[in-house]
């Protein structure tokens, strides 16, 4: 199995969580980085440390400024991760449906935009990965959306490597995942699910941003894999 030194990584969403710590992997195995990220401030502060080849600094929903970037790009790359985009957790009595379909149809149009602007770029045998979600697997109030999402992301993933291949396409499906985003969402009942997921969870710690990207870097690696989708959610899964 290839490593990932002397490779190129195009990382969208690389500015923190999952995409930034990644990019530190991708580095420390001797690869090259290409870093793109919706807020200018934290990308730039996240460039300063990894010292990629090139940043670019817009939001993934764009689709044209999607193409454009992928246009841009001086040559060809050997993998692109895509970490962008947030959960939507609203209850149907509180949904708008406006925004709702506006949810549905950016992180869709997200996907494929950087699947039809990426083919030409990502080298036979390279990999473009996508980062979704096991919890909308379990039907629950509020959860409407996600479980549309994570049902989709599997299906566009299996048929999107065989109308790209030789380039290789996956999914990496992660449970919690203690992350700056997680704080976020949760803010003060933070530590309170750190500490349930600690005691109940088979493997007796919460996941982290690491273990994601070690994943992603074992996918981008062993260049027998395609069409599949990952779990990492600690045996989250597999608790009633």
């Amino acid at each position: 199995m290839a490593g990932i030194e002397g490779q190129t990584v195009v990382l969208i969403g690389a500015s923190a969580g999952i995409g930034l710590e990644t990019g530190r992997q991708v580095k420390a195995g001797g690869g090259r980085l290409v870093m793109v990220g919706r807020n200018p401030e934290r990308l730039q502060e996240a460039a300063r440390e990894l010292d990629p080849v090139s940043t670019a600094a817009f939001d993934a929903t764009d689709t044209e400024r999607l193409k454009r970037f992928f246009d841009e790009l001086p040559g060809p790359v050997d993998h692109v991760l895509v970490t962008a985009g947030r959960p939507s957790y609203i209850p149907l009595a509180d949904m708008d449906l406006a925004a709702a379909r506006g949810d549905v149809d950016q992180r869709i149009a997200m996907n494929l935009g950087v699947a039809l602007h990426s083919r030409g770029k990502v080298r036979a045998g390279g990999t473009l990965l996508f980062i979704g979600g096991t919890g909308g697997r379990r039907p629950g109030v509020g959860m409407t959306l996600m479980s549309t999402v994570t049902a989709m992301l599997p299906a566009l993933t299996a048929n999107l490597a065989l109308e790209m291949a030789p380039i290789r396409v996956n999914l990496i499906a992660a449970g919690f995942v203690d992350t700056p985003l997680s704080a976020s969402l949760l803010g003060d009942e933070l530590e309170a699910r750190r500490e349930e997921l600690r005691s109940t969870l088979p493997i007796r710690r919460v996941v982290v941003a690491a273990d994601v990207a070690a994943l992603a870097l074992h996918l981008m690696s062993n260049e027998a894999l395609t069409g599949g989708t990952y779990d990492i959610d600690g045996g989250q899964q597999l608790l009633s």
